[in-house]
């Protein structure tokens, strides 16, 4: 009896890392298609214009940590119009705006423009503008007035879901076998500037639809960037951006997931006792934003999938999407509701 035990044990033990030998030739086949591309060419272009209005703010969206466009104290009528001896004079939430603030500079013809535009300088801003149309003619005064918000892109990520026929739930085959996916499941995605992270691993006894039980194996992964997990820059390149890389390696962990099928499809042996069950790879697609700031495509239709900063008045404190109430909260980017 004792014989026959490790006969069986060998047997499984040879059935089972022969089938992951398999795997690593399948996860290797897919990535010697794929392919990085990186380039090195730069555009140069010119900061955009924005006018404002002398009724109600126009709103201006400034990537955190980046300079803003040029913000004109100007309206579409007055940017075509001459203007003799004018005066431009910008006031923010923190009181005037001069020319010599490391992170603000002002144009002699009273352009505003922010450099490394952090959240806390969100607010409204507004400029006075006094000229003469002509020289006979008196003084004119507008106040012009906009409300800027810095806003950064929403750290999102794929989260998927699998289901495999397992071992008995306290084998040592069913750890083995999760370091082995998840080896291979980084090894398909690493080269996108990609990694995989394990939310979840649980075994379960599952029964079955007019059949008895069997033993599974439910994972949970997520799929994220390494530039937004870890705050490093790996492309600089449009080809190559956070979503389109995310992307590529959804398509390639969907199609490993699709080939797997296709292998036991065509095996003539039994099969292994752990293997994936076809239909079971579920996604989602999850957007993510940093305390204080939150997605409204309805308050924010220019900028409908930016992480803008909260409001006064609303306030995220978790990494959620959504801005809260919130009557005690006065400041822009509040994470709490004081």
């Amino acid at each position: 009896m004792r014989r026959r035990g490790l006969r069986r044990r060998r047997d499984f033990s040879s059935a089972y890392w022969s089938f992951c030998v398999s795997w690593v030739a399948l996860a290797l086949s897919l990535l010697q298609g794929l392919s990085i591309v990186h380039s090195s060419t730069r555009i140069n272009h010119k900061p955009p214009k924005v006018v404002g209005s002398t009724n109600l703010p126009v709103k201006v969206y400034v990537r955190q940590h980046h300079n803003s466009p040029h913000i004109l104290c100007l309206t579409n009528h007055l940017r075509n119009s001459e203007l003799i001896d004018p005066i431009f004079e910008w006031h923010g939430p923190s009181g005037d705006l001069v020319t010599g603030n490391e992170s603000v500079t002002i144009s002699p013809t009273g352009t505003l423009l922010f450099q490394n535009f952090k959240s806390y300088m969100s607010g409204i801003y507004t400029c006075s503008l006094v000229f003469k149309p002509t020289t006979e003619q008196e003084e004119k005064s507008y106040l012009i007035k906009y409300v800027i918000y810095a806003y950064s892109d929403p750290d999102f990520y794929y989260e998927f879901t699998a289901r495999y026929h397992s071992a008995p739930c306290n084998s040592i085959y069913n750890s083995s076998f999760e370091k082995k996916l998840l080896q291979i499941l980084v090894k398909l995605v690493v080269e996108l500037g990609c990694e995989i992270s394990l939310q979840k691993s649980e075994c379960h006894h599952v029964k079955m639809q007019r059949a008895g039980m069997q033993n599974e194996l439910f994972f949970t992964f997520k799929v994220s960037s390494l530039e937004t997990s870890k705050g490093k820059s790996v492309c600089q390149s449009s080809v190559c951006d956070v979503s389109r890389r995310l992307r590529k390696a959804k398509d390639l962990i969907e199609k490993f997931f699709s080939q797997q099928v296709e292998v036991l499809g065509k095996r003539t042996a039994p099969l292994p006792e752990i293997y994936y069950i076809e239909g079971t790879l579920q996604m989602v697609w999850i957007n993510r934003c940093s305390p204080g700031y939150g997605i409204n495509s309805l308050l924010h239709s220019d900028c409908p999938n930016c992480c803008v900063v909260c409001s006064p008045g609303t306030f995220n404190p978790h990494e959620g999407t959504h801005c809260l109430q919130c009557n005690r909260s006065l400041a822009y980017a509040a994470k709490h509701c004081y």
